[in-house]
């Protein structure tokens, strides 16, 4: 058996509330002898004890590489198909989607940092698990890589020659800046001229 990454016990704040909650359902059904409309705090105090006791029953959880230990049941982490959280942070309340759609509530009497921490540790580890309705990658904010058949150039085929790698487009890139360009321009114009000038005077000593 492989140690634990991290174990998660009961907070010992939960012991103190389920003990008042009992001495607070105890002294209300002493008074409800006398004053029947304090039964109605003994029922309050009554079902609060009893949730804070359901509470601290849940066995220690711990967190494996490969599994997630409720006890004595242990959970693969390629069992967790869906990880859903409630509104409930502090204890923390969770719904695990295993495979045959089977759904364990996990239950978790800690503080606000340990249950953080035991929610973190859940969500990292439920790689094939979607995280509130949303993909691990995505949830986490990790960028899927491409296929390899997606980074390949893709290949056309033609009847001659058979298929051909497809070629991005050419790029026409000017050799010259555009001021270079408009001073061959007036060069050129200049010649252009003197051309003119040399056949004016060869006519006019022919004649």
């Amino acid at each position: 058996m492989s140690r634990p990454v991290a174990r998660y016990r009961p907070s010992r704040r939960y012991i103190l509330f389920a003990l008042l909650a009992l001495v607070g359902t105890a002294f209300s059904a002493w008074t409800g002898l006398r004053w029947p409309s304090t039964w109605v705090a003994a029922g309050l105090f009554g079902m609060t004890s009893a949730a804070l006791l359901a509470l601290l029953w849940q066995p220690e959880i711990q967190i494996h590489e490969t599994h997630l230990q409720l006890g004595r049941r242990i959970i693969l982490w390629r069992e967790i198909h869906r990880l859903d959280q409630t509104g409930w942070t502090a204890p923390l309340v969770v719904h695990l989607t295993l495979s045959n759609d089977r759904r364990v509530l996990l239950l978790y009497a800690g503080d606000l940092d340990s249950s953080t921490g035991l929610l973190r540790h859940l969500r990292r580890y439920s790689r094939n698990a979607l995280l509130d309705g949303i993909p691990y990658r995505q949830a986490w904010g990790e960028v899927e890589e491409k296929p390899e058949r997606e980074k390949r150039p893709e290949r056309r085929k033609t009847p001659e020659s058979g298929p051909q790698l497809q070629q991005p487009p050419a790029v026409h890139r000017p050799l010259l800046r555009p001021e270079e360009e408009e001073e061959i321009e007036r060069m050129f114009q200049r010649l252009k001229s003197v051309g003119r000038m040399d056949q004016r005077d060869r006519g006019s000593d022919e004649s």
